[in-house]
């Protein structure tokens, strides 16, 4: 699989500056204008997403976008603070001149998505839910990593192990149900593991889109819950060169993580380059702090790529590595944590940055060619992609790993999208992935195994004056062959070869009811294949309290999801409305039944008793939605609530599902001065409401409520270079000792992070 999928990304890459040269260049000119006093508006910015294109508007309001197709359409997008959103499609073949009007508004809204459409659209003509947060609240949330930003999200939730790992959670459900793209491709690395974290780099998105509901119609398996997509930062206007610098330092786990970025473009030469670092001692609540639950982690990332009247492609490559220290014990009845010889472990030994054993290390390569290619009135987008996942775990030794799982995939994403037709745009695309797994270590978990599987699609959107409508079907076909091992001669595992195959469909719409208010509705079915871990995990893994037991026999998940939701953006006020209803066939999950134990004998002699959970399948309904209300009643002050409620319902036994996150109201004011000199400025206060989860599988524990407090401070400065920011943000501020439901350290006796205070600057050079 190797040698193909190489020459192919080479012969691809090769053949882009022929194509360049053989296309005619064009551009267009513009001017952006307030609507009502038509001055020109200077440092709007205007972004064609399909195409990559950027550029912002001069000091006269007028822009250029340079080296992009003569003729198309495409879907245009204008911002400027303190204004509406402007979004239109554009023919590129009879406009080359273009007058926007702005209007002001203190709502601040995302016009354009990608996520959930073959194409880029408006989310107001999405039938799915989609939400976007931006690099400025990812930066300025305090999260120790990706999946913490956004866990605020109404609908999301995440398990967490400590600061270091978290894994998103979309109305209940996670793991592989929901799909992580990042460079456009999908993330694997062995995500189905409690303790395995998504391999991204935090500073790198510029922004994170949400879906939530089944998208298996355009992702195929393991999107059943929903998609994280994490979006790169934009590509430079032409003749434009910068850079960033970004630092913050947290006081609850001593987090120093800092990035340098640089980036350009000459004349559609495309370019940039990262690294980053970060490094933590172990979280503390109270007076306590957790040994070995630190992490470091060094990140680098690029790309190189074209933008030319042709399309553009760009080739992403990163390397993010990871040591990640394992917690096995909890503390003891007095509340204090033991090392191997029954002493007390002191505040300053578990403050220490060295990881002791057990700990993980795990090194992920991602290389991506990501392109679009403008074929007449058409576009044909491609991803291809190879990742290579190692993941080691030191438990006895630190120079020889007991675990160490090898996962190469290789996946390929081609669709085309066809002129529209009228209001019409039809799109078909085929997706694939092949993946081997290998074991190297001494330690088995998950059987070395082979992964192929493959599906096509078509989508069609028809557009109204106020409103679409969309359907679409798709056909999946997965094998998976796992393989025999022996072991000093104990059966670790038996071979299978299990097949899988399902047809998926989606209908939708979005329609303008009355001004600003719109009503969505979704109806999906969603498909995802058994992963390794539930079809043939036999074995005890670090760090997760459990010794688990897959099963062979498993059958695929189906899924019927219907959605609706009421959106409506005023002047003044903002509010969202959603609800769902989705049942799944054959939902598997893992369960601790009739207190099945299995004992364990250390090398010091002492013996350890793990629960055996093991892999079933029932008939599952999920049912809940999310609210959201934002008041901006003046200018300067905002405010925002939202509240989220998971319901989930075993139906063989009408007990409910294990690990479903509890209800949460959040409620955020935020004022925002003006101040001379300065830009931006804000301050923020924001309690979250976490209800108790009083619904819980019999193997699981009632969870209590909790209320915590936020907040936040910051300030940016123009300077020639880009604005110089700067902010403080406060987590639990209360100091409150709280256990998450999905806490994973939740059975041990651990509590969630107490308080934290994170100190954060982004500087612009070049």
């Amino acid at each position: 699989m190797k040698r193909p999928h190489l020459l192919l990304y080479i012969a691809l890459f090769l053949f882009f500056p022929f194509m360049s040269s053989a296309s005619s260049l064009a551009e267009v000119r513009g001017k952006v204008i307030d609507a009502s006093t038509h001055n020109p508006l200077s440092g709007a910015t205007i972004y064609i997403t399909d195409l990559k294109a950027y550029t912002t508007t001069n000091n006269q309001g007028e822009f250029i976008l340079k080296n992009i197709p003569s003729k198309g359409k495409f879907l245009l997008e204008v911002r400027f603070v303190g204004y509406k959103t402007h979004s239109e499609a554009i023919d590129l073949s009879g406009q080359t001149s273009l007058t926007i009007s702005l209007y002001p508004s203190i709502i601040e809204s995302a016009e354009v998505v990608i996520t959930g459409s073959p194409f880029s659209s408006k989310n107001k003509t999405n039938s799915l839910s989609v939400v976007t947060i931006g690099k400025t609240n990812l930066l300025q949330s305090g999260g120790s990593n990706l999946v913490e930003a956004i866990s605020k999200v109404p609908g999301v939730s995440q398990v967490s192990t400590g600061g270091a790992i978290s894994k998103p959670i979309i109305r209940g459900l996670g793991y592989n149900r929901v799909l992580t793209m990042v460079d456009g491709a999908r993330e694997e690395s062995q995500q189905w593991g409690d303790e395995h974290g998504i391999e991204v780099d935090q500073f790198a998105a510029a922004r994170v889109e949400i879906l939530k509901g089944p998208a298996s119609l355009l992702y195929g398996s393991d999107a059943l819950g929903g998609v994280i997509n994490v979006i790169d930062d934009l590509v430079p206007a032409p003749g434009a060169h910068n850079g960033t610098f970004n630092s913050t330092y947290s006081t609850n786990n001593g987090l120093t993580a800092s990035s340098l970025m640089l980036q350009g473009n000459d004349d559609g030469f495309v370019y940039r380059g990262r690294v980053s670092y970060k490094n933590a001692y172990g979280f503390g609540y109270k007076d306590t702090t957790v040994p070995n639950s630190g992490f470091n982690e060094l990140n680098f990332n690029g790309m190189l790529g074209l933008n030319k009247s042709w399309g553009y492609s760009h080739l992403t490559f990163s390397r993010f590595h990871t040591n990640v220290g394992l917690v096995e014990d909890g503390p003891d009845q007095n509340g204090d944590y033991l090392n191997e010889d029954g002493h007390v472990i002191t505040q300053s030994e578990a403050r220490k940055r060295k990881l002791d054993l057990p700990y993980q290390d795990i090194t992920h390569y991602r290389t991506a060619l990501n392109s679009n290619f403008i074929l007449g009135q058409g576009q044909l987008k491609t991803v291809f992609a190879y990742q290579s996942n190692i993941r080691k775990e030191f438990e006895e030794s630190l120079q020889e790993p007991g675990l160490d799982l090898n996962l190469k995939s290789y996946t390929y994403d081609v669709k085309y999208n066809f002129p529209s037709l009228g209001p019409w745009q039809p799109a078909v695309g085929v997706q694939g992935m092949y993946q081997n797994n290998t074991n190297r270590g001494d330690e088995f978990l998950i059987p070395d195994y082979t992964s192929n599987n493959i599906g096509a699609f078509a989508y069609l959107k028809r557009s109204f004056n106020k409103g679409a409508i969309n359907a679409g079907l798709r056909y999946d076909y997965k094998k998976m062959n796992g393989e025999a091992l022996n072991f000093e001669g104990e059966e670790i595992f038996t071979s299978f070869n299990n097949k899988f195959s399902n047809l998926s469909g989606s209908m939708g719409f979005a329609f303008e009811i009355a001004k600003e208010l719109v009503i969505k509705g979704n109806v999906g079915s969603g498909f995802r294949a058994p992963n390794i871990a539930e079809l043939a995990s036999n074995g005890r893994h670090e760090g997760t309290f459990r010794y688990e037991i897959g099963n062979s026999n498993l059958k695929q998940e189906t899924s019927m999801q219907v959605d609706l939701g009421l959106e409506y953006t005023g002047e003044n006020v903002s509010f969202g409305l959603n609800a769902y209803a989705n049942r799944i066939f054959n939902y598997i999950y893992a369960g601790n039944f009739n207190d099945e134990t299995k004992p364990f004998e250390n090398e010091d002699g002492s013996i350890d008793v793990l629960p055996i959970y093991r892999y079933v399948q029932t008939n599952a309904d999920l049912l809940g939605g999310e609210a959201s209300v934002d008041f901006h009643l003046i200018k300067s002050l905002h405010f925002e609530n939202s509240f989220s409620y998971t319901k989930g319902i075993n139906r063989a036994t009408d007990k409910p599902l294990p690990f479903i996150p509890a209800a949460s109201i959040n409620n955020e004011v935020r004022f925002e001065p003006s101040i001379k000199g300065l830009e931006d400025s804000y301050i923020k206060v924001g309690i979250t409401n976490t209800f108790k989860q009083a619904r819980f599988d019999n193997f699981e524990t009632q969870t209590n409520g909790y209320t915590l407090l936020d907040a936040g401070i910051g300030t940016s400065i123009a300077t020639k270079k880009g604005s110089f920011n700067i902010w403080i943000t406060g987590q639990n501020l209360l100091n409150k000792v709280y256990y998450n439901h999905l806490s994973r350290y939740k059975p041990v006796g651990i509590y969630n992070p107490g308080r934290n205070i994170t100190f954060g600057i982004a500087v612009p050079f070049l």
